[in-house]
This record gives C-alpha cells, sequence and structure tokens, in this order.
C-alpha cells in the first residue's frame, strides 16, 4: 500500500510519508527508528506504508523525539483524511453517473414532482438521491438490495436490477411514511375475500383495497412504471407490517387483479420478494395457481369451460362472469391466457377494462 493517493489533479500524504523522510534524515534504519520512538518496528512500518492511521500516542511521541508539536503531526492525518474523502466521493459520484445513465430523471420530475434541471446531471443526481434516502446510487446495483430477488433475477441486466430496486426504494419509502398497524394474518385473510367483492368497481376500487389492507397491516401501493425494471410487483416485511407494491405498467383489469392476487399470494405464502416478467421459479407458480384460483374457482371454471364447449361468446362470459361476481375482463384474461380466446379479438374488446394510476387514496 502507498503512502500517498493520487486522483485526477488531487494528491494526499499519509503522515507516513514524512515519517519516512524524518527516518531517512536520522541515518537510522527503520527497527532503530522504532526503538527510540518506543513503538514497534511493525507499528512504524504500517505507518511508512500508510496502512494505518496516526494515533495521538505516537504524535505525541514524534513530537518529543523530533522537536515539533503534536498538532503538526494530527494536522497531517487529518488533512490526508480529508482529502482521501473528498477522493472517494469524487470516485462514488463517477459511479453514481455511471449508474444514473440508466434513469430517465422526468420519470421523478414527472410523478414525484422533483425540479427540472435541464442538462444539470450532477444535480438530477443530488435531487434522486435525496428523494430515494440513500447516500449514493451505486448501492442500486446490489441485486438483494432491499428484497429477495427470486431465480429469474439471473438473466437481468445491472440496468434492470438497479431500477428494480428503486422501485422497491420508493414504494417503501412511501409505506414507512404512513407506518401500517401490524400485521394480522386472520384480519388480511379476510381482506383477500374482501377484496374479490370490488372487482366490477372500477372508480373506488383502490381506496377500500388500500383501507381494508391497511387496517390488516398491509400497506398497499401502486407506482408509476419505470421503463425496465420488468417488476410485475413486490412484498416486502416493513417493522411489523407488510408492504404490497404493483406498477401500473399492465393496467387491465384482468392484467391488475392478477397481479394483486399474486403478490397476495406471496405473502399468504411467506414467500416475499420481488415479481419479475418472465420468471420462472417455483414460488411464482404458487402464486399464480393461487391467483387463478382466488379469482374464478377451478372446478366452477372447468363447468364453465365444458358447458360453452370452448366456444365463447360476449354474452356468455358476461353471464358467468355476473355469475361469479367479478369483473368480465378477469373471464376474459383467464381465457386468452389459457389460449381459449386468442388475444386481440374484436368481439371480446368491450371487456378490456383499463384503470388509470392512483397513487394516492
Amino acid at each position: 500500500m502507498s503512502n500517498y493517493i493520487k486522483y485526477n489533479d488531487k494528491i494526499a500524504f499519509h503522515p507516513g510519508y514524512y515519517i519516512s523522510e524524518a527516518i531517512e534524515e536520522s541515518g537510522l534504519t527503520q527497527y532503530d527508528f522504532a526503538k527510540r520512538l518506543d513503538t514497534t518496528p511493525k507499528n512504524i512500518s504500517c505507518l511508512v506504508n500508510g496502512e494505518q492511521n496516526l494515533s495521538t500516542d505516537i504524535a505525541m511521541k514524534l513530537s518529543r523525539m523530533l522537536g515539533t508539536s503534536v498538532e503538526y503531526w494530527l494536522n497531517l492525518q487529518s488533512a490526508y483524511d480529508t482529502i482521501s474523502a473528498e477522493i472517494k466521493s469524487d470516485e462514488v459520484l463517477e459511479e453514481e453517473r455511471r449508474i444514473f445513465d440508466y434513469l430517465d430523471y422526468k420519470y421523478f420530475q414527472n410523478n414525484f414532482g422533483l425540479p427540472a434541471l435541464p442538462r444539470k446531471t450532477d444535480k438530477q443526481i443530488e435531487q434522486v438521491r435525496k428523494f430515494l434516502k440513500v447516500a449514493t446510487l451505486s448501492v442500486f446495483k446490489d441485486r438483494n438490495m432491499a428484497v429477495n430477488f427470486r431465480s429469474s433475477a439471473d438473466k437481468l441486466t445491472e440496468a434492470n436490477i438497479v431500477k428494480a430496486n428503486i422501485m422497491v426504494q420508493i414504494a417503501t419509502n412511501l409505506a414507512l411514511s404512513n407506518p401500517a398497524p401490524k400485521f394480522d394474518r386472520s384480519r388480511f385473510n379476510k381482506t383477500v375475500d374482501y377484496a374479490l367483492s370490488l372487482t366490477s368497481d372500477h372508480r373506488e376500487f383502490y381506496r377500500f383495497l388500500y383501507q381494508a389492507f391497511y387496517a390488516a397491516g398491509v400497506n398497499f401501493v401502486i407506482l408509476p412504471n419505470m421503463p425496465g425494471s420488468k417488476i410485475n410487483g413486490a412484498t416486502k416485511k416493513i417493522r411489523s407490517n407488510i408492504m404490497l407494491m404493483v406498477n401500473d405498467r399492465r393496467l387491465n383489469a384482468d392484467t391488475f387483479w392478477f397481479t394483486l392476487f399474486h403478490e397476495i399470494g406471496h405473502i399468504i405464502n411467506g414467500d416475499l420478494g420481488i415479481t419479475f416478467e418472465g420468471r420462472a421459479h417455483h414460488a411464482e407458480d404458487e402464486a399464480d395457481k393461487f391467483a387463478e384460483d382466488k379469482l374464478i374457482p377451478a372446478d366452477v371454471y372447468q363447468q364453465f369451460l365444458r358447458e360453452c364447449n370452448h366456444h365463447f361468446t360476449l354474452q356468455g362470459i358476461l353471464r358467468f362472469a355476473g355469475m361469479i361476481d367479478r369483473d368480465p375482463g378477469i373471464v376474459l384474461g383467464r381465457l386468452q391466457n389459457d389460449g381459449e380466446i386468442k388475444y386481440g379479438d374484436k368481439r371480446f374488446a368491450s371487456l378490456q377494462k383499463k384503470y388509470k394510476v392512483c397513487t394516492g387514496i
């Protein structure tokens, strides 16, 4: 290790650099110098090589031996520490700029009210860092920074990981700003059944869902999608309650409710983490099955298929949806997913309701 550091136009000398000069001027070996200083040769070697900080004790001994002040040596250490910190800060900012290249500042400006700062990258970084409440944007490179990334994350790029972590961070901060009561599993199970009765309520469902989940200890957050995050949803334990987040990437009635119940399935199964698109994981399969059976009970669905003999009409779907008290778009989505009806079939276009993102109550 060197007893000085250089970065761009900055250079910082460790106190060991000056101790080395003092040893050379004395004509002594390091061993003899150490003995006269009343310390170990190893200690002097570490200082000369910049491998440890100068202690107050050694500073006092140097001042006595060389006729300098204690402050002289302590100031050298302080100056070295300050410049080292500045250099490290510059290195961190350089890495932050690289991470920031993955992001679109307008996402934060348009959705969360960050100020317009055109062409002022470092100021934008400062604003995003402050908004996300982190010391550096570099922390978002860690794929398991906030929650468990399931096996499909092996296929994610660094940009995907950064964006996914940032979305979870935003949802977590929102949940922390209004902490829910302690998670009550029994009450949450009842709330899940209540949620099923809201699938046809296209205007007030979010407010009712939020209030019911909140009372059960689950903080429900809908976020504007950050392109490239590849997140469908996420769940995270926060103190004694749970954050449940979905994004608005696909807010058709069927995909919204399926994504929501998929995440509910993860909470029920105690498997918290991030759900990515195109994932392959046994926990995801279990959550899929939970969502399918909750939204449309398996036995009733199979009976519907038999009665229709795999030939479906708009009126038939509407009747079945009314019978099970579900939004018709959920039934259509299930039929499309199972290959019973082709995506884009215009006969059923009227059933595809599009929600608007609603991140507040």
